[in-house]
Parts: structure tokens; sequence; C-alpha cells
């Protein structure tokens, strides 16, 4: 049975998000999801393992024979993949992760969608697909697809750089009125980003940066699940441990230095 996530810090936000709720009043049909009671749940996987798309933020924790885990970045990896990062410090989020993963990636489409369904809190509001990990092949795309159009009373969101996959079942996941997709640029598919005119979120290392591109940044994931703003692209301010001396390490201590990381509201 597949272990889902109670919201992290980040996720717990959007519980205060007032353009979520502005959305409910417009679209009473789609938007069962706020009712009282409904929770904020994520999904997640092993970092990098399933992650066949990643690129400039591959990471992957590789288990050492003394029973250890490190950290192995790609060869094109430009800042280390966050929760990669989660998965070398926590054994439980390891665990938590690689359970999912094993139980998933050898099921047929008919198996994936069973347990994705079988296994979803009762009480989901909104489900992130994925804190930690990817969409690792076709079959749990449409799986993920399936989820939401079996489940309407439920929103869904998710960051992907498996960006062939949602090409292949891009008419399907238009029908998804409460899945929302980001692409995530810096994968090894980033030209279908442009050639299909897909939503992106990009990954910055200054507040600077992300007005120099024109984009506004996502501090609480409101961006990427706020329906209304389903076609805005955005940016991500670079985060979690980066390797010493790195740019990405120098850009995330500065960032602390300012407090970038509160709630501010999308203008």
């Amino acid at each position: 049975m597949l272990k889902y996530s109670p919201a992290n810090t980040k996720l717990k936000q959007l519980y205060d998000v007032p353009e979520l709720q502005t959305w409910l009043k417009q679209n009473p049909t789609l938007s069962t999801y706020g009712k009282k009671g409904r929770k904020v749940y994520s999904l997640d996987l092993l970092s990098g393992w399933s992650c066949p798309s990643a690129n400039d933020c591959l990471s992957k924790v590789i288990e050492l024979p003394n029973g250890k885990r490190a950290i192995k970045d790609g060869k094109n990896t430009q800042f280390r993949c966050f929760s990669a990062s989660q998965e070398a410090l926590f054994t439980n989020v390891y665990n938590l992760r690689k359970h999912n993963y094993d139980t998933l990636r050898d099921l047929s489409i008919g198996g994936m969608i069973h347990e994705l369904n079988h296994s979803l809190p009762k009480d989901t509001g909104i489900l992130r697909y994925h804190v930690g990990g990817d969409f690792f092949n076709s079959k749990y795309f449409f799986a993920a697809i399936t989820i939401a159009l079996m489940n309407p009373d439920k929103l869904f969101y998710a960051y992907t750089k498996s960006l062939k996959y949602w090409i292949k079942y891009r008419q399907w996941a238009d029908a998804a009125e409460n899945l929302i997709l980001t692409a995530s640029r810096g994968g090894r598919d980033d030209s279908l980003i442009d050639s299909e005119g897909l939503r992106e979120s990009v990954v910055v290392f200054s507040e600077a940066e992300a007005k120099e591109k024109g984009l506004e940044i996502d501090h609480d994931d409101s961006h990427a699940a706020v329906p209304d703003w389903e076609y805005d692209n955005f940016a991500l301010l670079v985060h979690g441990v980066q390797p010493a001396g790195s740019e990405a390490g120098k850009a995330v201590k500065a960032l602390k230095g300012k407090g970038s990381y509160g709630r501010k509201a999308k203008v």
C-alpha cells in the first residue's frame, strides 16, 4: 500500500491562500476539495531514480556498503535536488519514498490506478505529485491523470520534467480540469516547453534573476496549484543543501540572509 505524506511546511501554506478560496466560490461544481476537514497531501518517490528526464538538478541517493547513504550528482548538475538531500539526511524519508517507488514501478496501468486510488486518504482535498520524484514512465503518468478524473472533488497538481509523457497524453490531461501541471525547466526535453507552449517553472539563484526574466516567485506552491494561474510561468528560488563552494550554495546562503522564503501574494 502506498504511503501518502501530510503537507510539509511549504504545502501547509496552501491552506491560507486566498486565491484558492476565490476559485472555490467561482467554480462550485469542481471545488468540493475545499470542504471543511479536507487536507493537503503529497505522494513522493525516490528523487533521481524516478526522474528519467532530469538534467540540471539530477541527484540521487545511493546506498553504501557500510549501510550509510550518499548523494550522487549527475554529470550536468547545476544545483542539487533538494529532495535528494532530504533522502540522504533522513532515513524515514528515504524509506517512505523507496517504498512508494518500489510499489509502483513494476505495476501495470490498471495496477497503478488501483494502488493510487485505494491508498489515497479519504480526507484528501489537495494532492501534489511529487515533492520528491517524478512521473517515471508513461503508464504512471496516465494513471495519475486517471486518478484525477476519478476524483473530481479533489485538486491535483504536479511539476514535471517528463514532458514526453505529458505530450503523449495531453488530450487526457487537458480533460482533467482538476489536474494542474507545470513543466519544470532544466530537463532533457526542455525544447518541448517552447514547441508545445507548456506552462513552466524556472529555478533562479536570486530575486534579481527572477525580475530580469520577468517571472514572479512562488513562495508557497500557490502558483503551481491555483487553477486560475495554470497558464502563468513562474520562478522558484534555489534551495536545499548544495555542494560547498558551488554557485548554488552561495545563492542559497545569500537568500537565507534576506529571508526570501515568506508568503508573498501574486499580483
